[in-house]
């Protein structure tokens, strides 16, 4: 099998092997895949973190061995800075938000046997208490990131993309689309049991799941809609202040941290609210 990894601070990945072919998500910085295919100068990948599947432009990855593999996707830390600079050579090589920082010792990391120097805030979800909370920081990080479908990015991000790399930096594997993301985690059937912390997905008119975010306390949700922004939850779905509307129909909430990691309190629904796994209108 051959594998590769991402050596720049993104690199789109695309439905087919076009430049002006839709991009369906990103890979950031130290992200690896396995190369599935080729066509002329485009590798068709799998990335290893989530199973996605697309075409990227063999120029914008790099070849590793599959012993290496491990090295690469097991001994992380991943960036916290919106963008900082990983110095090498004389060169920066700017890193962004959710980045993978390989064999990180606290000043330097290493890639393709090359050194670099990092000075930004870290977060290594092996020596870190992972806890709603800190989730919510996390997740803090990216408001206002416009948003771009497909993208993982502070610099452009959809809704899916922002829970799935928020997540990746407390170690936590989640698919890549809505309509996977629903099918993890643990539903929270009754409303006196949802927390800050926990997603909650939505529906469109036809009944499909299309959209996602994160709770936070006081009845708030984090969610890229338009910009990454805070809106007000209820049994209904979220209400846009600005518009004076509703905007997305609640459809169901799931837990994916576990019990002892969701301790926040101070999220409240009608208590006559119960979600269950199913269209709720």
């Amino acid at each position: 099998m051959n594998y590769g990894i991402c050596p720049l601070s993104s690199v789109p990945v695309r439905r087919t092997a076009a430049d002006g072919s839709e991009m369906i998500t990103q890979l950031l910085f130290g992200e690896t895949f396995e190369i599935l295919k080729q066509k002329k100068n485009w590798q068709y990948i799998r990335c290893t973190w989530d199973d996605y599947e697309g075409w990227i432009d063999e120029k914008q990855g790099r070849i590793i061995e599959e012993k290496d593999l491990g090295f690469y996707t097991k001994e992380c830390a991943y960036s916290l800075e919106l963008t900082q600079g990983a110095m090498s050579n004389n060169y920066y090589l700017p890193i962004l938000l959710g980045s993978n920082l390989p064999d990180y010792d606290g000043i330097k990391f290493s890639l393709l046997g090359q050194a670099y120097t990092f000075s930004g805030n870290v977060i290594n979800p092996k020596e870190t208490k992972i806890d709603a909370e800190l989730l919510i920081k996390i997740a803090r990080r990216y408001l206002f990131a416009p948003y771009l479908w497909g993208g993982r990015s502070p610099f452009g991000v959809d809704c899916s993309g922002l829970v799935q790399v928020v997540f990746k930096m407390l170690g936590i594997n989640l698919k890549r689309d809505t309509t996977q993301q629903i099918h993890e985690g643990q539903l929270v059937d009754f409303i006196q049991e949802v927390r800050p912390g926990d997603l909650a997905f939505f529906q469109n008119a036809k009944g499909k799941t299309c959209h996602v975010g994160i709770l936070l306390p006081e009845g708030k949700i984090l969610h890229a809609s338009g910009y990454v922004r805070i809106d007000y939850l209820d049994h209904y779905g979220i209400f846009n202040a600005n518009q004076g509307k509703y905007t997305h129909q609640l459809r169901v909430i799931k837990r994916v941290l576990a019990e002892d990691e969701s301790n926040m309190e101070g999220f409240s629904l009608p208590q006559t609210m119960r979600i269950a796994e199913k269209p709720l209108f």
